[in-house]
């Protein structure tokens, strides 16, 4: 299976489904995810929030989608919600090369275990902030954050997730 944030299709272009979590919070905006799997079946979602991300974890037959308001966790073969929340603070989601969601929010990164209201936080050598996800390197994944309160502190950091571990990789200080 295949997911990837599209412009809105024309009507009846897709099978399409709208995905929504009922709030009095919610945007006017709305993010298309644009479905293909292994035969080629391609259909669209319509997901309440500004777009952000999506991934597919093979491993775990699930798609998480990441918009403004909510993020949707779904299952790859009937595209059915396994779970979804409003939201507004997660900026970052990836998935490691495990097939386990991460997700970021201002000061922390979270592990997808269970269920989205039981990820687990995980434990960073210094109070962070301003976190973005960069790239992986095998099992590492490079972001990116500045340490709460000294915001002149600028680190490279690296998420080990065959350990589940954080861990500064090169300095390097902004002039402020």
């Amino acid at each position: 299976m295949k997911a990837e944030i599209i412009n809105q299709p024309y009507s009846g272009e897709f099978e399409e489904r709208i995905y929504d979590v009922e709030s009095v919070w919610n945007s006017q905006s709305w993010t298309w995810v644009k479905f293909t799997d292994e035969n080629g079946i391609e259909k669209v979602g319509q997901f309440r929030g500004f777009p952000k991300e999506v991934k597919v974890s093979k491993q775990k037959s699930e798609i998480v989608v990441l918009t403004s308001d909510c993020v949707f966790r779904l299952n790859t073969t009937e595209l059915n919600v396994i779970e979804a929340e409003n939201q507004v603070d997660y900026g970052n989601l990836e998935v490691s090369p495990n097939g386990t969601f991460i997700f970021s929010e201002f000061s922390d990164i979270y592990k997808l275990e269970k269920s989205l209201a039981d990820m687990q936080i995980i434990k960073s050598p210094f109070e962070m902030d301003m976190i973005e996800f960069k790239k992986w390197n095998g099992d590492i994944l490079e972001f990116e954050c500045d340490e709460m309160g000294r915001w002149e502190r600028h680190e490279i950091m690296e998420l080990d997730t065959s350990e589940w571990t954080i861990r500064i990789k090169k300095t390097h200080h902004n002039n402020v």
